[in-house]
C-alpha cells in the first residue's frame, strides 16, 4: 500500500518540478523514488522482503504463585486449591525458522523464526496425605490431564524425590517433600497460555481425619447405576455420526481424558481405596406390568446412526433391528441398553484393576401417561408412567379380587413371561453372544444371554438373576407353589453350569420380600423364597436394604423430636435394629400420617418372623410357615446360618427426610 501511495506522490512532485535528467522526466524519477521508499515501509510492516522476522520471543518471564514463607494449607474432603510453586526449572526456549529465499524474478520471502517455551515446575497443594487430584484448571478453564506430563505425589512420609528435579538439581540437592502433597509438571508447554505460566488450580480429594478409618475403609462395594447408556460401560472412546462429516461423542462427558467409565473407575479407586466389588447394572425394558403380556427386550434411543468403532449389538440384535425407546418432549425416556462389547470391556477393565465385577440385571418400564394398559394392582384404566419393577405381576395382582393368583392361569402367565429360550439357543463366537432360539425368548433369554457374555468376558465374581420382583415371587399356582421362585431356581442351576462354581449366584430381593410374605387379608406367614435361598446353586441371600432409619417430622412435637436432628448419628444407629420394621409398624397410611404405631409382637414367641429388619433373627432360626396362626410341624429347607447376607442395594437419597422411607424417596415402592 505504501509503495503505491508514495510512487504516486513522487510522480506528482517530480511533475510539478518539470524538466528531465539523463533523458528521464522528473515525474518518472519522482515515481521511482517514492516507490523505493514505500517498498521499504511495506517490507517492515507486512513482513515482505529479505529481512528476518522474529515471532513470539519473550524477553522476561515471571513465575506466579511462589511466595517465600507462605502458609501451607490443609484440605479436608474435596476442595479446589491453588498450587504454590516450590520448584521450577529454567525456561526452555525452542525455535523454528521458515521462509527465506525466493524464486527467480520474485521478491524473497521473509525468514520467520518462531519461539516457543516450556518449563518444568513443582506446585505444592497442601499439607498431609491426599487421596487423589481430580479436575485441573488453567486460568479458570478446565483442561484435560491426559495431555499433561504430570506426576502426583500424595504427601506420604515415604515418597521419593521426583526424577526430573533430581536430574536438574542433583540427587543430593533434591528434597522429597515428604508430608506435602504436590504435583510436578514436566516440560509444560506455555504457548497455549500466551508464553507464560498460567494460574493453575486443582481439585484435591482428601478424606477427613475422622473418616480416614471410617467411611473409606468401610465401603467395600459399590454399584454402577442406572444400567442404561449404549456406550456408558465402554472403556474405548466412542463417537457416533451426528450429521454429514460430524461426529458426536457417545461416552465422553468430562475433559479429564478417557471414557466416562474409565474416569469413573479412576475416581472410585482414588476416593474409596478399600472398595473391591463393583456391581454392573444392565437394563432391558418392559412395556406392561402384566407379566403374561410383557415383552422384555434391549432397546436403543435411535436407529439412524451407529458407532463405527463399536456398532451397537445386544444378544444378536443390531441397532437397525432394535426397538426404539419412546420419547417425551423430544428426549428418550431412558438411555439405551449398554452394547454387549461395552460390557465386555467393563468387566475386563475391572479385572485388570483388581476389582471384582458383579453382574446385576434389571427391568425398567417405558410406558408413559395415558397408556391404556390396565393397572393390575388397582384396576385403573392406565398403569403408572415408568412404574417400579416390583409392580410387575399377573393380570390382576395377588390379593385383588378376580385375579388368577392360586390357579393354573397364574402359572401360565408366569411361564409366558419367562419365555422359551434354552441353553442351546445361544451362539458364542469369541466375545460375541448371538441368539438363534424362539422369538419369544422372554426373561430367560435376558438372563442366559448375560451369563454367556460374562463368561466370554473373563467371568464375574457374582451374578444376580434379577432384582426386586416381589410382585412375581409372591404369585402362587394351583398347587400352592410359587412358579416364579421355581423358575429362578432353574435359572440358578443353568447360570452355574455356564459360569462355574467359582461364581456366586443369587437374587436381589426387596427388603420386605426376602424374609417371607403375608397374603392380603390373612395373618399367615409363608417363607416363599426359602426354596430358593436353600437351593445348592444359590450362594447368598441378596437383600436390597432400603430399611427406614428415621420417622422424622416437621416441628418439635413428633414422637422422635427427642433426637437432636434427623441426621443425629445415635438416632440413626438406634433405628438400624430398632424403630419401624423392628419394634413397631404402621398398619395403615392414615396411621403413618398420625404416627399411630402398632408394636410388633408374636404369640408364638417368635417376633423375628414379622420383623423385616431382624436379619439376625431370620438367619439364626429354622423357618416354619404359619397358616391361620398354626405353626407348621416341618421347617422349610432353610438351614440356619448356612449362607451370608449380601446387601445388593442399600442407601438413602439426599432429600428431605429421605431416611424415613428410602425406597419411596428413590421413586420405588414396595408390595
Amino acid at each position: 500500500m505504501a509503495t503505491i501511495a508514495l510512487s504516486a506522490v513522487g510522480m506528482a512532485l517530480g511533475g510539478s518540478i518539470g524538466g528531465s535528467v539523463m533523458g528521464l522526466s522528473m515525474a518518472t524519477i519522482g515515481r521511482a523514488a517514492g516507490a523505493a521508499v514505500g517498498r521499504r515501509i511495506d517490507a517492515n510492516i507486512l513482513g515482505q522482503g529479505s529481512d528476518p522476522v522474529e515471532v513470539g520471543r519473550v524477553d522476561r518471564f515471571r513465575v506466579t504463585g511462589a511466595a517465600e514463607g507462605a502458609d501451607m494449607q490443609q484440605v479436608y474432603g474435596r476442595m479446589r486449591v491453588a498450587g504454590q510453586v516450590i520448584w521450577a526449572s529454567q525456561f526452555l526456549e525452542t525455535s523454528s525458522t521458515s521462509g527465506g529465499g525466493g524464486g527467480k524474478g520474485a521478491p524473497s520471502a521473509p525468514q520467520t523464526t518462531s519461539y516457543a517455551y516450556s518449563v518444568s515446575l513443582a506446585l505444592a497443594l497442601c499439607e498431609g496425605e491426599i487421596g487423589r487430584v481430580g479436575r485441573i484448571w488453567a486460568d479458570g478453564n478446565e483442561i484435560a490431564p491426559e495431555g499433561l506430563a504430570m506426576r502426583v505425589y500424595p504427601g506420604t512420609m515415604d515418597q521419593q524425590p521426583d526424577p526430573r528435579i533430581s536430574a536438574i538439581e542433583g540427587a543430593d540437592n533434591t528434597p522429597a517433600y515428604r508430608g506435602t502433597a504436590y504435583v510436578v509438571f514436566e516440560d509444560l508447554a506455555l504457548e497455549p497460555y500466551g508464553n507464560r505460566i498460567p494460574q493453575l488450580t486443582f481439585e484435591v480429594i482428601r478424606p477427613a481425619e475422622a473418616a480416614a478409618a471410617d467411611l473409606p475403609a468401610l465401603i467395600k462395594g459399590t454399584a454402577l447405576i442406572p444400567g442404561t447408556g449404549e456406550y456408558a460401560l465402554a472403556t474405548q472412546k466412542i463417537h457416533v455420526a451426528a450429521g454429514f462429516g460430524v461426529q458426536a461423542s457417545a461416552n465422553i462427558n468430562t475433559p479429564l481424558g478417557g471414557s466416562d467409565f474409565t474416569v469413573t473407575m479412576d475416581a472410585l479407586q482414588g476416593d474409596l481405596p478399600q472398595c473391591r466389588s463393583v456391581m454392573l447394572a444392565v437394563a432391558w425394558f418392559g412395556d406392561d406390568l402384566r407379566c403374561g403380556t410383557c415383552a422384555v427386550l434391549p432397546k436403543v434411543t435411535q436407529r439412524s446412526a451407529d458407532a463405527g468403532a463399536m456398532p451397537w449389538q445386544v444378544s444378536g440384535i443390531r441397532r437397525i433391528q432394535a426397538h426404539v425407546l419412546p420419547q417425551v418432549d423430544g428426549k428418550p425416556v431412558y438411555e439405551g441398553t449398554p452394547a454387549d462389547a461395552a460390557l465386555v470391556q467393563a468387566i475386563r477393565d475391572l479385572r485388570q484393576r483388581g476389582l471384582d465385577p458383579v453382574f446385576y440385571p434389571q427391568i425398567l418400564f417405558t410406558q408413559g401417561a395415558d397408556n391404556g394398559l390396565t393397572d393390575p394392582w388397582t384396576g385403573d384404566a392406565d398403569q403408572p408412567a415408568k412404574p417400579w419393577h416390583g409392580r410387575l405381576t399377573t393380570s390382576l395382582a395377588p390379593g385383588v379380587s378376580g385375579g388368577p393368583d392360586g390357579t393354573a392361569a397364574a402359572a401360565a402367565e408366569v411361564a409366558a413371561f419367562m419365555g422359551d429360550a434354552t441353553l442351546g439357543d445361544f451362539l458364542v463366537s469369541g466375545t460375541q453372544v448371538g441368539y438363534d432360539g424362539p422369538t419369544h425368548g422372554g426373561y430367560r433369554r435376558f438372563i442366559l444371554h448375560y451369563a454367556y457374555l460374562c463368561d466370554v468376558a473373563g467371568g464375574v465374581d457374582a451374578f444376580c438373576l434379577g432384582t426386586g420382583l416381589a410382585g412375581l415371587t409372591t404369585v402362587r399356582d394351583g398347587a400352592g407353589g410359587f412358579p416364579f421362585v421355581d423358575a429362578l431356581r432353574v435359572l440358578a442351576g443353568e447360570v452355574r453350569s455356564i459360569l462355574g462354581p467359582a461364581c456366586k449366584t443369587s437374587y436381589a430381593a426387596d427388603w420386605q420380600e426376602y424374609h417371607g410374605m403375608t397374603p392380603a387379608g390373612t395373618t399367615d406367614k409363608i417363607f416363599h423364597l426359602d426354596p430358593f435361598w436353600s437351593d445348592p446353586d444359590v450362594d447368598f441371600v441378596g437383600v436390597n436394604g432400603y430399611f427406614p432409619l428415621s420417622d422424622w417430622r416437621d416441628g418439635t412435637t413428633h414422637l422422635d423430636a427427642g433426637a437432636r436432628a434427623v441426621h443425629d448419628l445415635a438416632y440413626l444407629q438406634g433405628n438400624v435394629a430398632g424403630g419401624e420394621g423392628f419394634d413397631w409398624y404402621y398398619p395403615t397410611p392414615e396411621a403413618r400420617t398420625g404416627q399411630r404405631r402398632a408394636p410388633i409382637t408374636d404369640t408364638g414367641a417368635e417376633p423375628w418372623i414379622w420383623r423385616p429388619k431382624d436379619l439376625i433373627g431370620w438367619w439364626r432360626h429354622l423357618h416354619h410357615d404359619r397358616i391361620d396362626g398354626v405353626k407348621s410341624g416341618s421347617p422349610t429347607g432353610w438351614v440356619p446360618q448356612s449362607k451370608p447376607f449380601w446387601f445388593t442395594e442399600t442407601g438413602c437419597p439426599a432429600v428431605d427426610k429421605g431416611a424415613n422411607q428410602p425406597d419411596r424417596a428413590l421413586g420405588a415402592g414396595t408390595t
